[in-house]
């Protein structure tokens, strides 16, 4: 057992630093976030009062976005130097290494969005209530859109077609945590009661990390056969 976990948290340094020493695409899915967000008061207009009723929606759209920008990264460098072979072999299981593997990945990339969500909150003119709920909305439903997007990018790995194809495979399945995430922000926006929508958002990450590491060890085995 020990070993197993020693192999996961291996997994998850390496993955880690590479992330970080690849800075412009650490960078990438927060630059389109920015980026896209600045685009709605030029096209809308800056009238505070529809920035402020649409603002939640806009930002968790664009943060879900962001990450199926980035998706294709979670497997697809191992792929192309090897490495991929060597944790289908390790003595550690896959969907262990599979969790290890979104873990670093969400931290290096999506990690950096709910850092930046309250500022994107200031600038769509939201209310104060926004500035806490809409980073802990993030905060647990980006990890969810990671688990789940690890299965569209496990499937297609090797394909040569990843980011498109994994977007279109996975997006149906980011459409109740982007009701739940809005929901919530929008719940504490109005002085409702956000606590239901966050312990959904909880229940779905739990089910996710039981679930979704599982069903990208099956793709990812399909895809390499």
């Amino acid at each position: 057992m020990r070993e197993m976990f020693r192999a996961a948290l291996a997994v998850f340094r390496q993955d880690l630093r590479l992330a970080l020493r690849r800075r412009v695409e650490v960078w990438l899915a927060v630059g389109f976030f920015m980026i896209a967000l600045s685009l709605f008061p030029l096209g809308i207009g800056p009238g505070g009062e529809t920035l402020s009723r649409i603002g939640a929606g806009v930002i968790w759209v664009l943060a879900l976005l962001a990450v199926l920008l980035s998706l294709d990264r979670i497997f697809q460098a191992d792929f192309e130097d090897g490495s991929l072979d060597r944790l289908m072999l390790a003595a550690a299981p896959l969907e262990l290494l599979i969790l290890a593997k979104c873990a670093a990945h969400w931290l290096a990339t999506n990690l950096l969005l709910v850092l930046v969500s309250p500022l994107a909150a200031v600038f769509l003119s939201q209310p104060s209530e926004a500035f806490w709920a809409m980073p802990f909305s993030l905060l647990l439903g980006t990890p969810i859109l990671t688990l789940l997007g690890s299965i569209g990018a496990a499937l297609l790995t090797g394909s040569g077609r990843g980011g498109i194809l994994a977007a279109l495979l996975v997006l149906p399945l980011y459409i109740p945590v982007l009701i739940f995430g809005v929901g919530a922000v929008d719940a504490a926006i109005f002085g409702l009661a956000p606590g239901t929508y966050f312990l959904i958002l909880g229940a779905m990450l739990l089910l996710s990390l039981a679930l979704a590491p599982l069903a990208a060890a099956l793709a990812l085995r399909a895809a390499l056969e």
